[in-house]
């Protein structure tokens, strides 16, 4: 079964009035994916998920120009044939660095999906794994920066739902992160585990005020409170108080830089995203890195129902998985186009789907709904 074609399909919406919310990155604007439709001779269509990275026209642009035409012809079952390739003529020489990450994510993602259809079995069968239940916090675009009483409202509503874990944004000032943070643990109690994302925007000032208030509520984490590379900063707040481990890994791509992580010394908590990382077949090298060193992978989950379910999957079949990041926007049309990916259940727990591959049935009319928009997703203040 050879590949015989490899479309990328950009899509966007606009958040409406009301729905913005507003954290470290910004306030969000509109919302952009990108869609991987990879064909075969012998009918099998996968269907996989692309991060934009902020620019889903040069993505897009990247596997049509570049990465389409030299997998075009390959064996569409080598998952690891095609990545090697990429990797060699994209990331390891003369190429677009993260933005072929992006790349190939959504193509490796799809090829799975493949895989999984010719062999009539769900992916998490396929990586080795069972239909389990999966632990999941309220995640997505939520609980941004607003009044600390509405805050405590919609996390209410959350836990009302099932959640026994949600995450919070800091970033907005140390007081009024200090502030939101206490008023949340007061209002929920101890019974659920409230998580913390400042989104890259502390400085080590910040953060050596806020992470003794995170240990005082007992938070599970704080993730992403520095850039990306800036070890330095992450391995002297790691010094500020062993209680609460530092996450990170969603601007992180493929295996070699998590191996940086690991270096560093400084980050307890993974977070691969498998539409940024290098897909499903680099997400598995990362996690059994993580394992060697007992290091749990909590997934950072992206737009559309696609990623849901491929992280679903994948944490099915993981002995170091965690939480599973659920998408509890307020709207994001994207994650409900494919159909319901995962329903909390009252032990806070989610399954992965049960079909062949991803397991996800793709309506591609609905697609016209959402053409690409130009212009950035988020609004900042600097």
């Amino acid at each position: 079964m050879k590949i015989t074609a490899i479309t990328a399909i950009p899509l966007s919406f606009r958040l409406p009035e009301g729905k913005t919310v507003t954290m470290g990155v910004g306030s969000t604007t509109k919302r952009d994916a990108i869609i991987v439709r990879i064909q075969t001779d012998e009918g099998v269509t996968g269907y996989g998920e692309a991060h934009p990275g902020r620019s889903p026209a040069a993505v897009t642009s990247l596997i049509h120009g570049t990465i389409a035409p030299m997998l075009v012809g390959m064996q569409a079952t080598d998952v690891v044939g095609a990545w090697q390739r990429v990797h060699r003529m994209q990331l390891s020489s003369h190429g677009l660095g993260a933005g072929a990450a992006l790349a190939l994510s959504g193509i490796d993602m799809a090829l799975w999906d493949i895989r999984g259809k010719a062999a009539n079995m769900p992916l998490y069968e396929l990586l080795g794994g069972t239909r389990r239940r999966v632990p999941a916090y309220a995640g997505g675009i939520a609980l941004g920066y607003q009044p600390k009483e509405s805050l405590a409202e919609e996390a209410q509503e959350y836990v009302a739902r099932g959640y026994k874990a949600l995450k919070l944004r800091l970033g907005d000032g140390v007081q009024n992160d200090i502030d939101r943070l206490r008023h949340v643990r007061q209002v929920l109690g101890e019974g659920v585990d409230i998580l913390s994302d400042a989104n890259t925007v502390f400085t080590m000032a910040d953060a050596r005020r806020v992470l003794p208030v995170l240990a005082d509520i007992r938070a599970g984490w704080l993730e992403e409170p520095f850039a990306c590379h800036d070890f330095a900063s992450y391995r002297e707040a790691a010094k500020i108080t062993p209680l609460v481990p530092l996450a990170a890994g969603e601007n992180h791509y493929t295996r070699f830089e998590f191996a940086q992580l690991l270096e560093a010394g400084a980050v307890q908590v993974w977070q691969p995203d498998l539409s940024k990382c290098g897909g499903i077949t680099e997400g598995v090298r990362i996690a059994s890195i993580a394992s060697a060193w007992r290091i749990p992978i909590h997934p950072h989950s992206s737009a559309t129902g696609l990623n849901h379910a491929a992280t679903l999957h994948f944490m099915a079949a993981t002995e170091n998985s965690g939480y599973f990041e659920a998408c509890v926007s307020k709207f994001n049309p994207f994650r409900d186009m494919f159909g319901t990916q995962f329903e909390i259940g009252a032990d806070g727990c989610v399954v992965p789907p049960t079909g062949p591959g991803l397991g996800v049935q793709v309506d591609e009319s609905l697609f016209k709904e959402y053409p690409s928009i130009d212009g950035p997703g988020y609004v900042v203040k600097f």
